[in-house]
Protein backbone atom coordinates (compact mmCIF):
# COMPACT_ATOMS: atom_id res chain seq x y z
CA UNK A 1 0.00 0.00 0.00
CA UNK A 2 1.14 3.26 -1.05
CA UNK A 3 0.75 6.84 0.98
CA UNK A 4 0.66 9.89 -1.31
CA UNK A 5 2.68 13.25 -0.45
CA UNK A 6 0.30 16.23 -0.20
CA UNK A 7 1.83 20.03 -0.32
CA UNK A 8 0.08 21.68 2.57
CA UNK A 9 -3.18 24.18 1.70
CA UNK A 10 -2.30 27.31 2.28
CA UNK A 11 -4.87 28.54 5.00
CA UNK A 12 -6.63 32.50 3.53
CA UNK A 13 -7.35 33.77 7.02
CA UNK A 14 -5.29 37.57 7.99
CA UNK A 15 -6.00 37.76 11.82
CA UNK A 16 -7.36 34.60 13.73
CA UNK A 17 -8.59 34.01 16.72
CA UNK A 18 -6.28 31.91 19.29
CA UNK A 19 -7.71 29.09 21.45
CA UNK A 20 -5.42 27.09 24.04
CA UNK A 21 -6.31 23.52 24.91
CA UNK A 22 -6.90 23.16 28.62
CA UNK A 23 -4.22 21.45 29.44
CA UNK A 24 -0.81 22.63 30.60
CA UNK A 25 1.41 20.26 27.73
CA UNK A 26 1.29 21.14 25.28
CA UNK A 27 -0.43 24.31 24.17
CA UNK A 28 -2.36 25.04 21.57
CA UNK A 29 -2.24 27.88 19.37
CA UNK A 30 -5.79 27.61 16.30
CA UNK A 31 -6.19 29.56 13.41
CA UNK A 32 -9.93 29.12 13.69
CA UNK A 33 -11.73 29.91 10.44
CA UNK A 34 -14.95 29.47 11.65
CA UNK A 35 -14.93 32.75 13.29
CA UNK A 36 -15.32 36.65 12.13
CA UNK A 37 -11.59 37.59 11.32
CA UNK A 38 -10.63 40.15 13.90
CA UNK A 39 -10.74 43.90 12.04
CA UNK A 40 -8.46 47.26 12.96
CA UNK A 41 -10.31 49.93 15.10
CA UNK A 42 -8.20 52.42 13.80
CA UNK A 43 -4.68 52.63 12.38
CA UNK A 44 -2.07 51.91 15.01
CA UNK A 45 0.57 55.23 15.12
CA UNK A 46 4.12 53.80 16.31
CA UNK A 47 4.88 54.38 20.03
CA UNK A 48 8.66 53.97 19.25
CA UNK A 49 10.58 55.76 16.49
CA UNK A 50 13.36 52.53 16.09
CA UNK A 51 13.54 48.99 17.43
CA UNK A 52 16.43 46.11 16.82
CA UNK A 53 15.56 42.75 16.66
CA UNK A 54 16.76 39.37 17.27
CA UNK A 55 15.19 36.18 15.63
CA UNK A 56 16.83 31.85 16.47
CA UNK A 57 18.37 29.76 14.40
CA UNK A 58 15.80 26.54 14.14
CA UNK A 59 16.44 23.24 13.44
CA UNK A 60 13.39 21.61 11.31
CA UNK A 61 12.32 18.36 10.75
CA UNK A 62 13.86 16.73 14.25
CA UNK A 63 14.20 13.51 11.98
CA UNK A 64 10.51 11.59 11.56
CA UNK A 65 8.71 15.24 11.79
CA UNK A 66 9.33 16.64 8.44
CA UNK A 67 7.61 19.69 7.69
CA UNK A 68 5.53 19.36 11.40
CA UNK A 69 8.30 19.43 14.52
CA UNK A 70 10.73 22.28 14.60
CA UNK A 71 13.15 23.56 17.44
CA UNK A 72 14.78 27.09 18.48
CA UNK A 73 18.62 27.17 18.90
CA UNK A 74 20.01 30.15 21.09
CA UNK A 75 22.89 32.24 20.02
CA UNK A 76 22.86 31.73 16.30
CA UNK A 77 20.59 34.04 14.50
CA UNK A 78 19.99 37.19 12.49
CA UNK A 79 19.23 40.91 13.68
CA UNK A 80 16.65 42.97 12.28
CA UNK A 81 17.30 47.33 12.94
CA UNK A 82 14.13 48.78 11.89
CA UNK A 83 12.91 52.59 12.31
CA UNK A 84 10.44 55.19 11.16
CA UNK A 85 11.50 56.95 8.10
CA UNK A 86 9.63 59.61 6.67
CA UNK A 87 11.69 59.77 3.16
CA UNK A 88 9.70 56.04 2.36
CA UNK A 89 7.10 56.33 0.72
CA UNK A 90 3.54 55.77 3.44
CA UNK A 91 2.56 52.07 4.00
CA UNK A 92 5.75 51.00 2.35
CA UNK A 93 8.88 49.49 3.52
CA UNK A 94 12.37 50.08 2.17
CA UNK A 95 15.62 47.95 3.02
CA UNK A 96 18.83 50.20 3.22
CA UNK A 97 21.12 47.67 4.05
CA UNK A 98 22.16 43.92 4.57
CA UNK A 99 25.06 42.54 5.95
CA UNK A 100 26.58 39.60 7.65
CA UNK A 101 26.65 36.36 5.83
CA UNK A 102 25.67 35.88 2.54
CA UNK A 103 24.55 39.61 1.85
CA UNK A 104 25.47 40.06 -1.50
CA UNK A 105 23.22 37.26 -2.52
CA UNK A 106 20.26 38.88 -1.08
CA UNK A 107 17.69 41.32 -2.84
CA UNK A 108 17.03 44.98 -1.41
CA UNK A 109 13.40 44.74 -2.84
CA UNK A 110 11.14 44.00 -0.12
CA UNK A 111 9.13 42.43 -2.21
CA UNK A 112 11.79 39.60 -3.32
CA UNK A 113 13.55 39.68 0.46
CA UNK A 114 12.65 37.31 3.23
CA UNK A 115 12.46 40.39 6.10
CA UNK A 116 10.69 42.38 3.46
CA UNK A 117 7.92 40.15 2.43
CA UNK A 118 6.84 39.28 6.21
CA UNK A 119 7.25 42.88 7.17
CA UNK A 120 4.55 44.14 4.75
CA UNK A 121 2.34 41.31 5.80
CA UNK A 122 2.58 42.64 9.23
CA UNK A 123 2.11 46.07 8.09
CA UNK A 124 -1.01 45.04 6.01
CA UNK A 125 -2.35 43.04 9.20
CA UNK A 126 -2.35 46.25 11.41
CA UNK A 127 -3.91 48.13 8.25
CA UNK A 128 -0.81 50.69 8.44
CA UNK A 129 -0.56 53.00 5.87
CA UNK A 130 0.46 56.87 7.15
CA UNK A 131 3.75 55.29 7.83
CA UNK A 132 6.78 54.58 6.13
CA UNK A 133 9.24 51.91 7.11
CA UNK A 134 13.34 51.82 6.60
CA UNK A 135 14.54 48.18 7.33
CA UNK A 136 18.15 46.76 7.87
CA UNK A 137 19.19 43.14 7.60
CA UNK A 138 21.87 41.59 9.88
CA UNK A 139 22.38 37.73 8.54
CA UNK A 140 24.37 35.83 11.41
CA UNK A 141 22.72 32.48 9.26
CA UNK A 142 24.47 31.16 5.89
CA UNK A 143 22.01 30.92 3.19
CA UNK A 144 20.78 27.14 2.26
CA UNK A 145 22.44 25.76 5.20
CA UNK A 146 19.74 23.99 7.12
CA UNK A 147 19.34 26.21 9.76
CA UNK A 148 15.86 28.46 9.19
CA UNK A 149 17.93 31.10 7.44
CA UNK A 150 14.97 32.41 5.86
CA UNK A 151 12.58 32.06 8.78
CA UNK A 152 14.52 33.94 11.19
CA UNK A 153 14.66 37.22 8.96
CA UNK A 154 11.32 37.10 8.33
CA UNK A 155 10.55 36.30 12.33
CA UNK A 156 13.08 38.93 13.22
CA UNK A 157 10.92 41.64 10.86
CA UNK A 158 7.69 40.54 11.57
CA UNK A 159 8.70 40.69 15.27
CA UNK A 160 9.95 43.95 14.60
CA UNK A 161 7.49 45.43 12.92
CA UNK A 162 4.82 44.57 15.38
CA UNK A 163 6.88 46.15 18.02
CA UNK A 164 7.03 49.38 16.84
CA UNK A 165 3.22 49.72 16.82
CA UNK A 166 2.60 48.55 20.48
CA UNK A 167 3.10 44.32 19.61
CA UNK A 168 -0.87 44.83 18.80
CA UNK A 169 -0.56 40.98 16.95
CA UNK A 170 -0.14 37.72 18.45
CA UNK A 171 2.41 34.72 18.22
CA UNK A 172 0.19 33.22 15.85
CA UNK A 173 -1.13 36.23 13.49
CA UNK A 174 3.28 36.51 13.58
CA UNK A 175 3.46 33.00 11.73
CA UNK A 176 1.26 33.76 9.55
CA UNK A 177 3.42 36.63 8.43
CA UNK A 178 6.57 34.70 8.75
CA UNK A 179 4.86 31.94 6.28
CA UNK A 180 4.16 33.82 3.95
CA UNK A 181 7.75 35.22 3.29
CA UNK A 182 8.40 31.23 3.74
CA UNK A 183 6.00 30.45 1.11
CA UNK A 184 7.59 32.99 -1.87
CA UNK A 185 10.89 31.45 -0.45
CA UNK A 186 11.31 27.86 -0.09
CA UNK A 187 7.59 26.70 0.51
CA UNK A 188 4.33 26.64 2.42
CA UNK A 189 6.01 24.95 5.73
CA UNK A 190 6.37 26.41 9.64
CA UNK A 191 8.42 23.91 10.82
CA UNK A 192 11.53 26.48 10.97
CA UNK A 193 9.18 30.25 11.41
CA UNK A 194 6.99 28.82 14.07
CA UNK A 195 9.79 27.88 16.81
CA UNK A 196 11.86 31.17 15.16
CA UNK A 197 8.87 32.80 16.55
CA UNK A 198 7.79 31.16 19.20
CA UNK A 199 10.91 29.24 20.94
CA UNK A 200 11.17 25.98 22.00
CA UNK A 201 9.85 22.89 20.32
CA UNK A 202 6.68 23.64 18.49
CA UNK A 203 4.56 21.06 16.48
CA UNK A 204 2.43 21.88 13.70
CA UNK A 205 -0.46 20.25 14.02
CA UNK A 206 -2.34 21.67 11.30
CA UNK A 207 -2.09 24.22 8.18
CA UNK A 208 -5.55 24.65 8.04
CA UNK A 209 -6.77 26.24 10.37
CA UNK A 210 -3.10 26.64 11.44
CA UNK A 211 -2.64 24.88 14.67
CA UNK A 212 0.57 25.32 16.52
CA UNK A 213 1.25 23.19 19.49
CA UNK A 214 4.07 24.57 22.34
CA UNK A 215 6.45 21.44 23.35
CA UNK A 216 7.59 22.51 26.79
CA UNK A 217 11.06 20.43 27.19
CA UNK A 218 11.34 20.62 31.46
CA UNK A 219 13.28 23.59 32.11
CA UNK A 220 15.13 21.93 34.83
CA UNK A 221 17.04 19.88 32.63
CA UNK A 222 19.65 20.67 29.90
CA UNK A 223 19.68 20.19 26.49
CA UNK A 224 22.74 20.74 24.15
CA UNK A 225 22.47 20.83 20.05
CA UNK A 226 25.61 20.04 18.04
CA UNK A 227 25.60 21.58 14.75
CA UNK A 228 27.83 21.08 12.36
CA UNK A 229 27.79 23.05 8.87
CA UNK A 230 29.91 21.99 5.96
CA UNK A 231 31.08 24.36 3.01
CA UNK A 232 28.45 22.98 0.87
CA UNK A 233 24.89 25.15 -0.35
CA UNK A 234 21.70 22.18 0.00
CA UNK A 235 19.13 24.95 -1.22
CA UNK A 236 15.26 23.93 0.34
CA UNK A 237 14.06 23.63 -3.03
CA UNK A 238 16.17 21.13 -4.61
CA UNK A 239 16.66 18.89 -1.28
CA UNK A 240 12.66 18.94 -0.95
CA UNK A 241 12.65 17.77 -5.11
CA UNK A 242 14.44 14.96 -3.88
CA UNK A 243 11.74 13.03 -1.77
CA UNK A 244 9.44 10.46 -2.64
CA UNK A 245 5.98 11.22 -3.92
CA UNK A 246 4.87 7.81 -2.27
CA UNK A 247 5.96 5.67 0.76
CA UNK A 248 4.85 2.58 2.21
CA UNK A 249 2.38 1.72 4.58
CA UNK A 250 5.47 -0.19 6.90
CA UNK A 251 7.38 3.12 6.51
CA UNK A 252 4.90 5.78 7.44
CA UNK A 253 3.74 3.49 10.49
CA UNK A 254 7.53 3.54 11.76
CA UNK A 255 7.94 7.30 11.07
CA UNK A 256 4.63 7.75 12.77
CA UNK A 257 5.56 6.09 15.83
CA UNK A 258 9.11 7.57 16.17
CA UNK A 259 7.19 11.30 15.98
CA UNK A 260 5.55 10.11 18.61
CA UNK A 261 8.17 8.98 20.70
CA UNK A 262 10.38 11.68 19.86
CA UNK A 263 7.04 14.58 21.25
CA UNK A 264 6.89 11.90 24.52
CA UNK A 265 10.54 12.35 25.02
CA UNK A 266 10.57 16.33 24.66
CA UNK A 267 7.79 16.05 27.49
CA UNK A 268 9.31 13.62 30.15
CA UNK A 269 12.71 15.38 28.92
CA UNK A 270 14.28 11.99 28.10
CA UNK A 271 17.53 12.65 26.48
CA UNK A 272 18.01 8.86 25.05
CA UNK A 273 14.32 8.42 23.57
CA UNK A 274 14.54 11.90 22.14
CA UNK A 275 18.18 10.85 20.40
CA UNK A 276 16.77 7.79 19.37
CA UNK A 277 14.05 9.27 17.83
CA UNK A 278 15.83 11.87 16.06
CA UNK A 279 17.85 9.11 14.36
CA UNK A 280 15.20 6.68 13.43
CA UNK A 281 13.57 8.41 10.11
CA UNK A 282 13.30 5.98 7.14
CA UNK A 283 11.66 8.52 4.38
CA UNK A 284 13.32 12.09 4.25
CA UNK A 285 16.86 11.49 5.44
CA UNK A 286 17.80 8.44 2.76
CA UNK A 287 16.59 10.36 0.02
CA UNK A 288 18.79 13.93 1.56
CA UNK A 289 22.04 12.45 2.83
CA UNK A 290 23.43 11.31 -0.26
CA UNK A 291 23.33 14.47 -1.37
CA UNK A 292 25.60 15.60 1.30
CA UNK A 293 28.88 14.46 1.08
CA UNK A 294 29.72 12.30 3.61
CA UNK A 295 26.59 13.07 5.61
CA UNK A 296 26.67 9.26 6.69
CA UNK A 297 29.65 8.71 7.95
CA UNK A 298 29.10 12.39 9.75
CA UNK A 299 25.75 10.48 11.46
CA UNK A 300 28.25 7.23 12.00
CA UNK A 301 30.66 9.71 13.98
CA UNK A 302 28.60 11.79 16.20
CA UNK A 303 26.85 8.30 17.70
CA UNK A 304 30.10 6.57 18.46
CA UNK A 305 31.59 9.38 20.11
CA UNK A 306 28.84 9.50 22.36
CA UNK A 307 25.72 11.50 21.09
CA UNK A 308 22.59 10.48 22.02
CA UNK A 309 21.00 10.61 18.23
CA UNK A 310 21.87 12.77 14.67
CA UNK A 311 20.17 13.32 12.06
CA UNK A 312 20.18 16.05 9.23
CA UNK A 313 18.88 19.94 10.01
CA UNK A 314 15.93 20.53 8.26
CA UNK A 315 17.02 20.52 4.03
CA UNK A 316 20.71 20.56 5.07
CA UNK A 317 23.57 20.82 4.87
CA UNK A 318 24.37 21.08 8.78
CA UNK A 319 24.11 17.43 10.72
CA UNK A 320 22.73 18.38 14.10
CA UNK A 321 23.47 15.81 16.90
CA UNK A 322 21.86 16.04 20.70
CA UNK A 323 24.78 15.33 23.97
CA UNK A 324 23.60 16.65 27.55
CA UNK A 325 26.50 18.52 28.28
CA UNK A 326 28.83 21.41 26.28
CA UNK A 327 31.90 19.36 26.98
CA UNK A 328 30.50 16.50 25.40
CA UNK A 329 29.25 18.12 22.41
CA UNK A 330 32.57 20.28 22.02
CA UNK A 331 33.64 16.49 21.91
CA UNK A 332 31.39 14.74 19.43
CA UNK A 333 31.25 18.61 17.18
CA UNK A 334 35.25 17.28 16.53
CA UNK A 335 34.54 13.67 15.29
CA UNK A 336 31.87 14.82 12.87
CA UNK A 337 33.89 18.00 11.37
CA UNK A 338 36.57 15.36 10.52
CA UNK A 339 34.29 12.85 9.29
CA UNK A 340 32.95 15.18 6.86
CA UNK A 341 36.41 16.39 5.74
CA UNK A 342 37.74 12.59 5.97
CA UNK A 343 34.88 11.18 3.73
CA UNK A 344 32.85 14.18 1.88
CA UNK A 345 36.12 16.43 1.52
CA UNK A 346 34.46 19.50 2.79
CA UNK A 347 35.51 21.65 5.65
CA UNK A 348 33.13 22.22 8.43
CA UNK A 349 32.48 24.44 11.46
CA UNK A 350 30.61 23.41 14.38
CA UNK A 351 29.00 24.93 17.52
CA UNK A 352 27.43 23.27 20.91
CA UNK A 353 24.18 25.64 21.65
CA UNK A 354 21.56 25.24 23.80
CA UNK A 355 17.36 25.40 23.48
CA UNK A 356 16.04 28.67 22.63
CA UNK A 357 13.32 28.95 24.55
CA UNK A 358 12.00 32.70 24.27
CA UNK A 359 11.98 32.92 20.21
CA UNK A 360 11.90 36.35 18.16
CA UNK A 361 12.24 38.75 20.47
CA UNK A 362 13.19 43.07 20.54
CA UNK A 363 16.59 43.46 21.56
CA UNK A 364 17.41 47.14 21.91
Amino acid sequence: MAICFQAPVKPICVRPSITFSSTPKPQSLRCNLSVPIRTQVSEPEPVLTSVKTFAPATVANLGPGFDFLGCAVDGLGDFVSLSVDPNVHPGQISISHISGDASGKLSKNPNWNCAGIAAIEVMKMLGVQSVGLSLSLHKGLPLGSGLGSSAASAAAAAVAVNEIFGGRLGLEELVLAGLKSEERVSGYHADNVAPAIMGGFILIRNYEPLELMRLNFPAEKDLFFVLVSPDFEAPTKKMRAALPTEIGMAHHVWNCSQAGALVASVLQGDLVGLGKALSSDKIVEPRRAPLIPGMEAVKKAAIEAGAFGCTISGAGPTAVAVVESEEKGERVGERMAEAFWREGSLKAVKAVKKLDRVGARLVS
